[in-house]
């Protein structure tokens, strides 16, 4: 068992995060963050109950989230970890709704892309942790929201409880451009791009006068051996004086109790609401994992390691 040294605390991980940024840095190039060593920790972000204590300012037995990475125990520095309000939601939500992917979609809409009402927002991605959330958030500001998913039950959750105007599932639609066109007869103003690929072309060739899109994530082209040949609509961008902005959510950093303030008073409000998908066990998470890629999970994929009872 590791020990705390002057300044660490010793967490026992309770709930443990899978998201695609980590396929990325399982490459050997460049992503947004540095390569992972063979025989390293996977990294992670994760809820925790502290054992130990070596901080003054970190007492045993708060609950903290931080990147504890995929084990039963971390030792980490007393001032990475944020200490979670058990009062305003269930503990794992800080790994959610109120954590990374709740920051993603509130900086990488409101900040990228400055939905106005009335205009047409399309989400891909949109029954993920993230697109979710988008969707939402894009309805909060008054826009038509169109989402694209993986599954008759995902585009069912979308339109019938999440409130999107509609949505599509890409696996059974043939033609992406006809069924964007009908379903966005007024063209398309924003864009949150969480998957790339054939997906964002069709998209890219609708986009209005002055279209802002957000690109988060390009989840399609992650698995691929070889890269994807495909139309190039970039020309489009140019033509409609549109822009296109990737982002990361840690470059927000300093802002993030703002972000976190907004989302919070949304979901007490009402206006937000979440899903999740729990696997069980640490020895589970390559599997969790796996199925995230696949767009197997609905809404936010976690991993319960230990026991937590509210």
């Amino acid at each position: 068992m590791p020990w705390p040294a002057r300044g660490q605390v010793l967490v026992q991980t309770i709930y443990l995060s899978v998201d695609p940024y980590m396929r990325a840095r399982m490459n050997a190039g460049e992503s947004c963050a540095r390569p992972l060593a063979i025989g390293e920790v996977m990294p992670g972000g994760a809820v925790g109950r502290v054992l130990e204590s070596a901080d003054p300012s970190v007492a045993i037995g708060a609950i903290v989230q931080g990147m504890l990475g995929w084990q039963d125990y971390a030792v980490v520095n007393g001032t990475d970890l944020r200490a979670i309000d058990e009062s305003l939601a269930p503990i794992q939500t800080a790994l959610g709704v109120l954590g990374m992917p709740g920051l993603t979609a509130y900086f990488g809409l409101l900040d990228v892309c400055h939905p106005k009402a009335g205009q047409t927002v399309v989400v891909s991605g949109a029954a993920g942790a993230v697109g979710m959330l988008v969707g939402q958030i894009a309805k909060i500001m008054g826009c038509r929201v169109v989402g694209v998913a993986g599954s008759n039950e995902k585009v069912a959750l979308l339109v019938d409880d999440l409130g999107f105007d509609a949505a599509f599932n890409y696996k059974t639609v043939p033609d992406y451009h006809g069924k964007l066109r009908e379903l966005c007869p007024a063209g398309i103003d924003v864009y949150f791009d969480n998957v790339g690929g054939i997906i964002s072309d069709a998209v890219l060739r609708l986009i209005n006068v002055g279209a802002r899109i957000s690109i988060c994530g390009q989840i399609s082209q992650d698995n691929l051996e070889t890269p994807e040949l495909g139309p190039r609509w970039f020309g489009q961008l140019a033509v409609k004086r549109a822009k296109a902005q990737g982002f990361l959510v840690s470059d927000y950093a300093d802002r993030f109790s703002e972000g976190l303030q907004g989302m919070t008073q949304w979901l007490k409000q009402g206006r937000l609401k979440y899903r999740e998908d729990i696997a069980h066990g640490l020895e589970n998470a390559p599997e969790a994992f796996i199925g995230m890629l696949h767009g197997r999970n609905l809404g936010k994929q976690l991993v319960q390691v230990s026991e937590w009872t509210a």
